[in-house]
């Protein structure tokens, strides 16, 4: 009996099968990892904005307005257009306080963080502690 060369139906379908359990857990890896690194445009635009208004502050004596502190428009879409950054709070002449809040757009609306925001505390939300909304890695 002459011997036969090749691989059987088989040995092809465990092969298939591997890899269709490898994807299925590297894909939503790979998802969370790009939530993660496009929160960071998010990220860099609040912590902007935080320094802006601390800067005007120091000059003004009250928070302002994103027009006051450079901004074109309100809201300002973030740099990579993943974001839209909205301001809120008591500003103007009564300027004691602010929130930013970055609102997410287009692919990163998907996103268990939802809404970032930071206001003139520094209080970052949502915090590490909420469990809900850090079910894909912490959002700050």
């Amino acid at each position: 009996m002459k011997r036969q060369h090749g691989f059987s139906l088989i040995e092809l379908l465990v092969v298939v099968m591997i890899i269709a359990v490898l994807a299925a857990i590297a894909v939503p890896a790979y998802s969370r990892y790009g939530f993660r690194a496009r929160r960071a445009d998010a990220q860099d635009i609040l912590m902007r904005i935080a320094n802006q208004q601390e800067r005007y502050y120091a000059t003004n004596n009250r928070y302002g307005a994103l027009t006051d502190i450079g901004y074109s428009a309100d809201p300002v879409k973030s740099d990579k257009g993943y974001y839209q950054v909205t301001l809120g709070g008591t500003l103007g002449a009564n300027g004691a306080t602010y929130t930013a809040t970055a609102t997410p757009l287009t692919a990163q609306a998907a996103d268990v963080c939802g809404a970032l925001s930071i206001n003139n505390a520094g209080v970052k939300l949502p915090s590490a502690t909420d469990t809900t909304k850090n079910a894909n890695g912490n959002c700050w």
